[in-house]
């Protein structure tokens, strides 16, 4: 049975990601990664364009299914060392969150709709994840899409 993920990313490192075929949550800790399993299907939301920037983007911007049987490690740099899983993404138009947040119910507080997205992950239902994949271009519920 596969779960749905959100990791939050900015479209930056959402594009960064899919052009490598990973993902990375979390400024690369491996706790959050470590919950999903092959199969599974995650989201990037980017409430940034750009890392660091100020100027809100708001938008899902990638859309993907989990390759790999665990997190591994990375050596970005000398003292950084981030954790990754493959993902298999598939072509999405970005989307933005406005005309979804009525409809979505892991957004309880539909005036504080942010406050879900405040650490970085979050699984999500298949009917919020199924609205959010058919507004993107890819409907995935009900279809058998295998991962390579």
């Amino acid at each position: 049975m596969s779960r749905y993920w959100i990791v939050v990313a900015s479209k930056e490192h959402s594009l960064l990601g899919m052009s490598q075929g990973i993902v990375q949550a979390c400024h690369g800790k491996k706790a959050p990664l470590a919950r999903m399993k092959k199969g599974d299907w995650v989201l990037v939301y980017s409430s940034k364009e750009v890392f660091g920037s100020k100027i809100p983007y708001r938008k899902f911007t990638s859309l993907g299914q989990i390759e790999d049987d665990s997190a591994y490690s990375f050596q970005m740099s000398p003292d950084f060392c981030a954790f990754r899983r493959s993902v298999k993404y598939f072509p999405v138009q970005e989307t933005d969150i406005f005309p979804l947040i009525d409809s979505l119910e892991f957004i309880q507080n539909k005036k504080s709709w942010g406050f879900p997205f405040r650490f970085g992950f979050l699984e999500i239902g298949s009917e919020d994840f199924g609205l959010i994949s058919k507004r993107m271009g890819l409907n995935v519920q009900g279809q058998n899409i295998q991962i390579r």
